[in-house]
Order: C-alpha cells, then structure tokens, then sequence
C-alpha cells in the first residue's frame, strides 16, 4: 500500500528541503531524495556566498528577497549560525572599468556599494596584481553554511510533522485517478495529489518519467580547487573577490583559499567531478589575477549547476498535468534565493500571500516557455 501524503516533493536539495519546510505548515509533505543523504549534489558543493553580481534583475529581486531571512532567521531555525559576513570584491582592470560601470549600475538598487580606487582595492585585498585598479565593494555580503541551511530546513520539516525519505530514487512515477504515485528503485510506492519536481540537474528526467514535457534544463559543471595563502598572509577578514568578467573568484576557506574559474561545462546529470583541464584551469587564472602561487592543490571538487533556458528558475504548475509542479532551474544561486522561491512555492501550492514584490509569479512560471 502506498504512504499517503499531501504533497510529495522529489529532490532533498535546498530547493527541496526549503520548500518543504514551508509547505509542512499547511500540508502533510514528504521529501523523496535519491540519494543516502540531503544536499549530496549540488546544494552541498556550493561556493555560497549571498551576493549581487550573480544573475540579472530578477535573480537580485530574488536575493533581495531573500535577505531577511539570513539577517534575522528563525530562533529555532538551526544549532549553528547560518552564516558569516564577508565583504565582497569586484575587481577590474583598467581596460575592464566600462564594465564594471554597469554591472555597478545593475547591482546599485538591491545592495549598498562602495566604488574603489586601486589604493581601496588593494586595502580590501592585498592578494591582487597591481593592474586590478579599479572595485565596487559589497560590505553586507554574507558567507552562507549550505550545511547548516540544509539541516534547518529539515528541522522545520520534522518539526511540523513532514518526513525526509533518502535513498528513495524514483523508478516510476504515475497518475492513478487524482494522485501521483512514485514508485521508488526499492519498490516502496509513495502518493500525493501533489507531485513537486525539486529534482536539480534530473528535473527533467523526472518529468520524463512521469509523462510531462521536459522544459530544456541543462546542467553545467563548476570546479573549486582549495591551496595555501602565501606564508604569513592573514586571509580570514579578506573578502570574495571576483573578476568583472565570469573569469574567476576566490575566497578564504578554512586556513586556505578556495577558487573556481567559474566554468559552464555542460553535463549530463551526473555525480559530478573535477576535469583536470578545469582545475589546472583555476590554478592558472588566480596566478594570472594575483599573486599567489599555487603550489599545491589541497583538494578539488565540481557541482552541476542547473539553468533553464531563459537562465532564470521556474516555479509553478505545469499546465496540461494536473498536480505536476516545477521547482527547477536555481543555477548558481539556490542557496541565496532559497527562503524567496520557498514562500513562491507556497504562495502558488497552499495559497498563501504572494511573497515578492518586484517579480511576479508569471516570470517564474514554466508556462513561460510554451
């Protein structure tokens, strides 16, 4: 006999697990991971930092929207803080300064900047070539804990009497009369009226397999390699530093450095795992950039990071399958988006008051695409 629920929702990332939450005060939820633990892909692998200059409009509306919650989370939110300050660094070179004009111009509504000459840049971060002359500094940015936001999603879940079932990848999913049916690769049969499609790089298989059009996402891997600061550096009040371009970032992390090239190597939904080209990758441009040198990798890792095609998330029901409802597509930025596109989720599911008041929910919804 199958577990009967409210609302299944398939994927315990973040996108799933904070949805879930959300949804457990109006609903019997259950979350349906794949794997033997939440977070294994994407959410657990993030660089997360809460910033601007990642995305377009609509991703800082979302961010924006999102900032309270990290400021101020619930009291019983989770054990540990869910996050740290740290400022941001944008940085450019002198024939980079138009571009960094406008990326100053599209962050200037959602955040507070400071501009930077190179004596600023420099202060800020001393790790920098003397070419990097020109900054916009960030001073609210916010080093999240995925691990940390994982798990107080999935306290609140628990403690409004939702379930997380891990180990459960769907084998088949079906409609019977008015409910989804998720059969799991162990057979245990799971039901709802409601299906959530929180599945990160395999949201469209799971589509696929439950008889709904796939929306086109792609999934893109991204590589952090970790190293040594040059002896005697004091990193730890140093800040997230970006090129202008989507060139590279690197931060301090536990002791060391951590860095991506910010590669987009398209994949297939997958576990993830570092390129050589790409690690190699990384070490050359923070060389190129700063002058560290990387003598030593101390580990490496890659995440798939999940776009639709308009490389905005989608949110909403799926029309033409009654119940199927997209969670999908938070690219780089799920972690910082998170309590936005939970309460988005809920506005549409449960109906409660829509939660954001400079995106609609026709901007996320999937019918956007036909």
């Amino acid at each position: 006999m199958a577990a009967a629920y409210d609302i299944l929702i398939i994927g315990g990332g973040i996108a799933g697990l904070s949805a879930a939450a959300a949804l457990s005060s109006h609903a019997k939820v259950a979350v349906l991971e794949a794997e033997g633990q939440i977070g294994f892909h994407s959410s657990g692998r993030s660089a997360t930092m809460l910033h601007y200059a990642l995305g377009d409009r609509l991703v800082r509306a979302l961010t924006l929207a999102s900032r309270g919650f990290f400021d101020d989370p619930p009291d019983d939110f989770a054990e540990v803080p869910i996050g740290r300050p740290m400022p941001v660094l944008i940085h450019a070179r002198d024939d980079e300064r138009e571009e960094l004009d406008a990326l100053e111009a599209d962050i200037a509504p959602f955040a507070k900047l400071d501009r930077l000459d190179a004596r600023g840049v420099h202060q800020l971060c001393p790790l920098l070539k003397e070419d990097a002359v020109h900054g916009i500094a960030d001073r609210r940015g916010i080093r999240l804990d995925p691990h940390a936001l994982l798990q107080g999603n999935l306290r609140q879940l628990r403690r409004r009497g939702g379930e997380l079932v891990t180990g459960a990848r769907a084998a088949v999913i079906k409609r019977v009369q008015d409910v989804w049916e998720v059969t799991s690769e162990k057979g245990d049969v799971f039901s709802a009226p409601i299906l959530v499609n929180a599945a990160g790089s395999w949201v469209d298989v799971v589509a696929e397999l439950a008889g709904v059009r796939p929306l086109g996402f792609e999934p893109k891997r991204r590589t952090i390699i970790t190293f040594d600061a040059p002896p005697g550096t004091a990193i730890e009040a140093r800040p997230f530093a970006k090129t202008v371009g989507d060139e590279l970032y690197f931060a301090p992390e536990s002791g060391r450095l951590f860095a991506s090239p910010m590669d987009e190597v398209p994949s297939e939904p997958c576990d993830a795992q570092p390129d050589d080209y790409e690690v190699a990758l990384a070490a050359w441009r923070m060389e190129e950039r700063t002058i560290v040198k990387v003598d030593r990798i101390h580990s490496k890792w890659a995440g798939l990071r999940t776009f639709a095609p308009d490389r905005h998330p989608v949110v909403g029901f799926a029309s033409g399958a009654e119940g199927f409802f997209w969670l999908a597509g938070q690219g780089g930025f799920g972690l910082q988006t998170s309590p936005a596109m939970s309460l988005a989720a809920a506005s549409l599911i449960a109906g409660t008051a829509w939660p954001i008041a400079d995106v609609s929910a026709e901007e996320l919804s999937p019918n956007r695409f036909g």
